[in-house]
């Protein structure tokens, strides 16, 4: 069974196919077709952005389709960055950029001061609408200064107080085990087996 993954991330789609092997699913992403139409995540929730996806895709390809929105929520910023974790630092954002003002954001606060959790959002939709929506969650702590190279986004700052590493330390065999999106996609391969 073909299952589309609403995403051009190439790191994303490398997490989400090693989450989803062993279904007998046959992936593929958004960077496989074209003329496909532009989606604006402009939903308030991670949530209301991946059913987005989800639906729009799936609707334009009659395919079973999944949309992910995800980022990270820091306690001491309100829940910034939130929604616009990939485009924090604003137009042209990178993962580095966005790393540098989140350190920046933090400058003078003490670890403990410093929580957050990341959120991963997992809509799952076929041509007909929405099938379902599914959520998971990671806590930890934000770093002063990035710390590893496994991961990509805000994994080199964010820091699992029990193995007192951050993602980008730990590497992905952990991560995959722990993970905001690992737990999304755990329930999702419920979801997924119902269907």
């Amino acid at each position: 069974m073909e299952l589309v993954v609403a995403t051009r991330n190439k790191k994303k789609l490398k997490e989400i196919q090693h989450m989803l092997k062993g279904l007998g699913l046959e992936l593929s992403s958004l960077a496989d077709y074209k003329n496909l139409p532009r989606i604006i995540e402009d939903g308030s929730t991670f949530k209301d952005n991946a059913i987005k996806k989800a639906i729009a895709i799936a609707k334009y390809l009659n395919k079973l389709t999944i949309g992910e929105d995800s980022g990270l929520e820091v306690e001491a910023l309100s829940g910034h960055p939130g929604v616009y974790s990939s485009r924090y630092s604003g137009k042209g954002a990178t993962d580095k950029k966005n790393n540098r003002k989140l350190i920046e954001e933090l400058e003078g606060l003490a670890l403990y001061r410093r929580r957050a959790r990341y959120v991963c959002a997992v809509a799952l939709a076929n041509g007909d609408g929405l099938i379902g929506v599914v959520q998971g969650t990671c806590s930890g702590l934000i770093t002063d200064k990035e710390r590893g190279r496994a991961g990509f986004g805000y994994d080199p700052l964010f820091l699992i107080p029990k193995f007192k590493k951050t993602f980008g330390e730990l590497g992905l065999d952990i991560k995959h085990k722990m993970s905001h999106r690992f737990r999304a996609f755990k329930e999702l391969r419920k979801l997924l087996a119902n269907y």
